[in-house]
């Protein structure tokens, strides 16, 4: 079923792109990179986030394949309108030298295994402890925010060469977590064959 776009987020991307030319980057990088700039009505993420569009379209085909969907917040996973997500925060306890938000994503990957896209929108110490895993993630989107950890965890993400979306800034959160997942599943999936048919 195709999704109906309301007529105020047409009008936002419209402004989007009469004030920022997205045109250059590439397909699913540009969905990205609009969609994460529509959710927080900052320009400046066009120059702060880092992507691959080689890692986007391997990540896309996997999560148009049924691939697992697991969030560090229930935050995250409220932004995450046509997907179900795994969320195991609830279930997780801090221990001596690990967050709540480091054994949730112990336990998410004991639930999912290998192959899922992960979306870390929260905590810092999420995204460490995912790097410390051999999860072999198709994607990780790791846009934790806060003054502690934060541009750090996502420098060692993308030293990790794991495929990844990422940001330099301590800039961050669940909504714009939420909104790099969702440009990859709104985005058309006719993109899909005629794109890798392209290719071939």
């Amino acid at each position: 079923m195709s999704r109906v776009v309301h007529p105020i987020e047409e009008e936002s991307y419209r402004r989007l792109r009469a004030r920022l030319d997205t045109s250059h980057f590439p397909p699913l990088t540009r969905a990205v990179v609009e969609r994460v700039i529509h959710s927080a009505a900052d320009l400046e993420y066009a120059t702060d986030l880092v992507t691959d569009e080689a890692a986007l379209e391997r990540a896309y085909a996997a999560l148009h394949a049924g691939a697992p969907v697991v969030v560090d917040v229930e935050m995250v996973a409220a932004g995450i309108t046509r997907r179900e997500t795994v969320c195991r925060l609830k279930d997780a306890v801090a221990g001596p030298g690990l967050t709540r938000s480091a054994h949730a994503i112990r336990l998410a990957y004991e639930q999912v295994g290998p192959g899922a896209l992960w979306v870390i929108g929260n905590a810092p110490t999420a995204l460490e402890e995912l790097l410390t895993l051999d999860a072999d993630p198709a994607l990780v989107i790791g846009l934790p925010v806060g003054f502690v950890g934060a541009a750090e965890s996502k420098a060692a993400l993308r030293e990790s060469g794991l495929p990844a979306v990422s940001n330099v800034s301590e800039k961050g959160g669940s909504a714009v977590a939420a909104a790099a997942l969702n440009a990859l599943l709104y985005h058309p999936t006719s993109y899909s064959d005629s794109h890798f048919e392209e290719k071939s």
